[in-house]
């Protein structure tokens, strides 16, 4: 296979872009990296069927010898946008250019090419969600103007442009909606809690916990996501797929869980929501029925397990930093 990940450089994308290659396919990266990082893909500089190309997909695509038609491609993989907290106050007219017109330009190339396309749309669409947990036949409880609209509602457009493309051109699409993925490779300045809990507690400072705790989250490896997506590209029909870990845990716990993991002696601390936290969904667990019956994906990395390696990797990165 031939492939193209837009999004290439970012946390998920690198790794699904290692998986690729793994399996034998040609990766061709595209990544502007307003949120990707050039270090996340280093290590492929060299690799023979590996191309990085350094694009903004929001624009018309470059005149590049590995996107030219002469070299079709037999699957986009289309996960460029940032997805952070701190990035949807940072740069939300960014993202909401990369969720429309990116999305296009990258439907566009894969009806030109006659490619199977995958959107990674995300749990967000779901909002705060009043039905838990969430299967994929759910509307959602957004609210389109608050402060994580930019990038809810910039998935909620690219999944409706990408069934539009499905029914008006025949696109060959799939689409997944990932829940909350963690592992190596995530900013240290992502603004997520698990990261914000392991870097404070490397560091020794107290973990920050906004509002009481209780409200909750289910975390799944990023190897088991990638799995998932590439269960759903080779296999899946249009979708939505949810994709994740069932096993929910309340922030509270998990910051508990971080102290006994790093040995840190750092405490926790309650603090009120900041306002641009305002509409956090309070829980979210992923219904697994589809995949699970359509494609018998499951993921296989415990919770322990996968922030052991994630911990891992962001002390050595804050000791590179120091």
């Amino acid at each position: 296979m031939r492939a193209l990940v837009a999004g290439g450089a970012g946390f998920i994308g690198s790794h699904l872009c290692d998986r690729l290659l793994a399996d034998g396919h040609t990766v061709v990266a595209i990544d502007n990296f307003i949120s990707g990082r050039p270090q996340n893909v280093a290590h492929l500089a060299d690799h023979p069927a590996f191309t990085l190309v350094d694009h903004d997909i929001t624009k018309p695509l470059p005149d590049h010898a590995e996107l030219h038609p002469s070299k079709p491609f037999d699957t986009v993989f289309h996960l460029a946008s940032p997805a952070s907290p701190s990035d949807f106050l940072r740069i939300p007219l960014e993202i909401l250019d990369v969720g429309s017109t990116g999305t296009r330009i990258m439907l566009d190339l894969a009806v030109r090419d006659g490619a199977r396309f995958l959107l990674a749309s995300t749990s967000e669409v779901y909002g705060d969600p009043l039905v838990h947990p969430q299967p994929e036949s759910y509307w959602g409880n957004v609210d389109s103007i608050g402060p994580r609209s930019c990038y809810d509602e910039a998935k909620r457009y690219a999944e409706a442009l990408t069934f539009a493309y499905r029914r008006v051109h025949e696109a060959d699409t799939t689409m997944v909606r990932i829940f909350n993925t963690y592992g190596p490779r995530m900013r240290i300045d992502d603004g997520r809690v698990l990261v914000n809990f392991i870097v404070q507690a490397l560091s020794g400072q107290p973990l920050t916990v906004h509002g009481d705790g209780m409200h909750t989250r289910s975390y799944c490896f990023v190897s088991d996501l990638v799995d998932g997506l590439l269960a759903v590209a080779r296999r899946g029909g249009p979708g939505p797929y949810n994709v994740g870990n069932p096993v929910e845990c309340t922030v509270l716990d998990l910051a508990e869980q971080v102290i006994a993991i790093t040995g840190s002696s750092s405490t926790i601390e309650l603090m009120p929501l900041p306002a641009e936290r305002a509409g956090d969904p309070q829980r979210r667990r992923p219904d697994l029925h589809r995949i699970t019956t359509d494609l018998q994906w499951v993921p296989k990395v415990g919770l322990d397990e996968g922030m052991r390696l994630m911990i891992a990797a962001i002390a050595a990165e804050l000791d590179a930093v120091d």
